[in-house]
């Protein structure tokens, strides 16, 4: 049973997470890979709508994605926005990354080495992982500009679509946690996370919302 006040604090969580960034054209649209093919399809909308003239998808495989992506996140992520109309030759696919900082760094050679110059990037993820993405290419990509964009959703919305309201706490916990930790190993820039939302991590801890929380000495970025 969730009580009302552990929801209350993972919409406070779910808020904090996302970065409130209005999309506008960049030089490239990279999508993160996951188990959400919503990426992808709000990567190809922005596509659509002039946001980007490229679309790099970025992702390997990973426990939760073996057998729905049996081919790379990345690689699914391309399938999809060619059956949505983008031509091939606006995709480029990184299929290697199993992390976020991989997924930063080596979208980034795979640009350079197609020659494409770089000022802006529109980064696309989850939802509830907006702000880790968008602190981890500050750190790791420093030169760009990075814009944050996400498919626009409520919590209730994520909860539904995911059909664990338990496990979407779980994460946006575990989100939360590392943007506590991080910015002290050098995975992502540092940013100010109000008191309150702090409080509603704790909360959320105390409850046993804690199964994407990292042990001492683990990290994956």
């Amino acid at each position: 049973m969730i009580s009302t006040q552990a929801r209350a604090d993972a919409r406070r969580l779910w808020d904090y997470h996302q970065m409130g960034h209005t999309p506008r054209s960049c030089s490239v649209a990279i999508g993160l890979g996951s188990h959400d093919l919503g990426v992808a399809d709000t990567a190809v909308e922005l596509y659509k709508r002039g946001m980007a003239p490229l679309l790099v998808f970025t992702g390997a495989t990973s426990p939760t994605t073996r057998e729905r992506m049996p081919r790379g996140e990345a690689v699914h992520y391309r399938e999809r926005a060619l059956e949505l109309g983008v031509p091939s030759s606006a995709v480029l696919v990184e299929q290697h990354a199993r992390n976020t900082g991989e997924n930063i760094c080596l979208s980034k050679a795979l640009l350079e080495e197609a020659g494409v110059e770089v000022s802006s990037v529109l980064l696309i993820s989850k939802p509830y992982e907006e702000r880790r993405s968008y602190a981890t290419a500050r750190k790791l990509w420093p030169e760009v500009e990075v814009v944050s964009a996400s498919t626009p959703m409520t919590f209730d919305d994520y909860v539904d679509s995911i059909g664990d309201e338990r496990l979407v706490i779980d994460m946006l916990v575990g989100a939360l946690q590392r943007l506590l930790i991080y910015p002290e190993q050098g995975f992502m820039i540092s940013q100010p996370v109000p008191e309150g939302v702090r409080q509603a991590f704790e909360r959320l801890c105390r409850e046993g919302f804690t199964s994407r929380l990292l042990t001492t000495g683990k990290a994956s970025t």
